[in-house]
C-alpha cells in the first residue's frame, strides 16, 4: 500500500459517491491561487462532517480553523433553515478567501459568521451552545480547543477534531514534536474528563496517514 493507492482510492470514492460541485471545486481553486497552504479537508472527509452534522441535527455549529472555507460549505450546507455557523480564523488573508467562497455558495453574514483573531481569544466571547463543532486549526492548542468548546457545549453536542495522528506518530510519547505533543496533550484530556464521551479513527487517503477524533458531551 502507498500514498498513490490512498490517493486513487479517494479519488474512486469521490467519484462514486460524490455529485461534480462547481462551487466547492471553485474554493479550492481560489484558495490555491491566493497561496493558502494545501490543508483543507479532502472531499470525502467533507461530506463526512456534513454527514456528521445533520446525524446529529445541528442548528448551530461552531466551526475552529477556517482557512478558504472549504470544510465550512460542506458544513454550513447541512444546516436547517434559520440555522447558524460561526468559524474562527486566525489570518485575515484566509478569512477573506473564506467569505468570497461563501458569498459565492450562498452564504452570507446572516448564516455563516466569521471571526477574525486567535480562536482562544474569540471563543471566550460566543455564545452557546453549539449542536456540533469541528477543530482543524493548530494543533499546539487541542486540548484548549476542546476545553474552550466545552464550556460552549450542551449534552449531545458532537466534537469532530482532525490531523490528531500525525501520521503515526502520536504512538510515540518520545517524540518533541510541539504539534505531536499538542495531540498527546488532547488524548489524556479526553481521557480524564468524564464530560466527554470519545473515540479516535485512523485515515489514509488523498492528505497521507492521519485520523480524528469523533466525541460526544455526555
Amino acid at each position: 500500500m502507498t500514498d498513490q493507492t490512498w490517493t486513487a482510492v479517494d479519488d474512486y470514492l469521490a467519484g462514486a459517491l460524490l455529485a461534480p460541485d462547481p462551487v466547492l471545486d471553485s474554493a479550492l481553486a481560489d484558495a490555491d491561487a491566493a497561496g493558502l497552504p494545501h490543508i483543507a479537508v479532502a472531499p470525502n472527509q467533507g461530506k463526512l462532517l456534513h454527514l456528521l452534522a445533520r446525524l446529529a441535527g445541528a442548528r448551530t455549529i461552531l466551526e475552529i480553523g477556517t482557512l478558504g472555507g472549504y470544510s465550512t460549505i460542506w458544513l454550513a450546507r447541512a444546516l436547517p433553515a434559520g440555522g447558524r455557523l460561526v468559524t474562527c480564523e486566525y489570518e485575515p488573508k484566509h478569512a477573506e478567501v473564506a467569505k468570497a467562497n461563501l458569498a459565492r455558495a450562498g452564504f452570507g453574514e446572516d448564516v455563516v459568521d466569521i471571526r477574525v483573531g486567535a480562536a482562544l481569544d474569540t471563543l471566550p466571547t460566543l455564545s452557546g451552545p453549539f449542536d456540533f463543532v469541528f477543530i482543524d486549526a493548530d494543533k499546539v492548542n487541542l486540548a484548549n480547543y476542546v476545553r474552550a468548546s466545552l464550556g460552549l457545549a450542551r449534552p449531545g453536542t458532537a466534537i469532530v477534531v482532525d490531523n490528531v495522528v500525525r501520521q503515526g506518530r502520536v504512538a510515540d510519547a518520545g517524540i518533541d514534536d510541539p504539534n505531536v505533543r499538542g495531540a498527546r496533550e488532547m488524548f489524556e484530556l479526553l481521557a480524564a474528563e468524564d464530560r466527554i464521551d470519545a473515540t479516535a479513527v485512523q485515515t489514509v487517503g488523498g492528505k497521507g496517514y492521519d485520523g480524528f477524533v469523533l466525541a460526544l458531551v455526555r
